[in-house]
């Protein structure tokens, strides 16, 4: 049994051929054309390529995409490649395929296979939150994803962040269209700005990070800020949740000190006299989306 996964990330996409036991039979990837039309050709030329790879024609095919489906419309929305919002999808891809196609939001598709067999198996509540490009979270309750009646489950980057001091108040416009979303506070992007903010430097987070380590002014107050903001943020998860294990994902989740630092912040705003939930890197790395996306499809299907 072959099930596919598509990775569909906002600078690339990548399909992976899962073999019974989940292991890759193939694994292709090419940039994202930030075009609707070629996007799709892109998606169904990867999976012909997976299959071709695998030896296997007619597998099941899973998605994960920024943003999701509206229950509605059953159009794209919520998407910060926003060319995909208002876009007739997952009607699009099946037709292209020819096949049927589980679509779910990439967040939701990384946390499920973490929650499998990664960082949070065997934990009945996981929570997945993706600190790169953008903000995300997935929600993984009893092995199966939470997508919730408006199918907004584990939005947690369209959130405010909690408890602003003064400066913080208002101080961030989101793509969205609305202020002091998480994305613009605890995403890797929104830690390489922050400390062009303080220092004019524009960097990639790992040389801030490394910064930072060699104990640079500027990049301790910035770590500093950003382990504090993150520890507000998963507050309000664990009080709404209450989660086994959070499984950080993302390029921020490469960040050691987080597990040591982080966990601290988040028991001191938890509504708790105890704070017991890990906080864990991911198993599978930048491989968990592409995994959780095949998974969508049980092995029986």
């Amino acid at each position: 049994m072959i099930r596919i996964g598509v990775d569909f990330g906002g600078t690339k996409i990548e399909a992976a051929a899962l073999d019974a036991r989940g292991e890759f039979a193939a694994r292709v990837r090419k940039p994202n054309p930030g075009d609707y039309e070629a996007a799709v050709a892109m998606v169904r030329d990867l999976v012909a390529e997976a299959e071709r790879q695998a030896g296997f024609s007619g597998a099941t095919v899973g998605i994960g995409v920024p943003g999701s489906l509206s229950p509605k419309t059953g159009r794209m929305r919520n998407a910060n490649s926003v060319w995909l919002n208002g876009k007739p999808f997952q009607e699009d891809l099946e037709k292209a395929l020819g096949r049927a196609v589980r679509l779910e939001n990439d967040a939701n598709c990384f946390a499920l296979s973490e929650a499998l067999s990664g960082a949070g198996a065997r934990a009945e509540v996981v929570f997945g939150a993706i600190l790169g490009t953008g903000c995300g979270g997935g929600v993984v309750v009893r092995g199966k994803t939470v997508e919730g009646a408006n199918r907004i489950g584990g939005e947690w980057g369209h959130t405010p962040l909690p408890w602003p001091s003064a400066e913080e108040r208002d101080a961030h416009r989101c793509w969205c269209g609305r202020s002091n979303c998480l994305e613009t506070w605890v995403s890797g992007s929104a830690f390489v700005a922050e400390y062009a903010l303080k220092t004019g430097e524009k960097l990639d987070g790992e040389t801030v990070v490394e910064r930072m380590r060699a104990g640079e002014a500027a990049a301790v107050r910035t770590f500093d800020e950003y382990v504090d903001r993150l520890g507000r943020a998963l507050a309000v998860i664990c009080d709404i949740m209450d989660p086994d294990v959070i499984v950080f994902g993302g390029g921020m989740s490469n960040t050691k000190e987080l597990y040591d630092r982080v966990p601290p912040v988040t028991a001191r705003f938890a509504f708790s006299d105890v704070f017991v939930t890990a906080i864990r890197p991911a198993k599978f790395g930048d491989s968990s989306g592409v995994r959780g996306a095949a998974w969508l499809w049980p092995l029986e299907a």
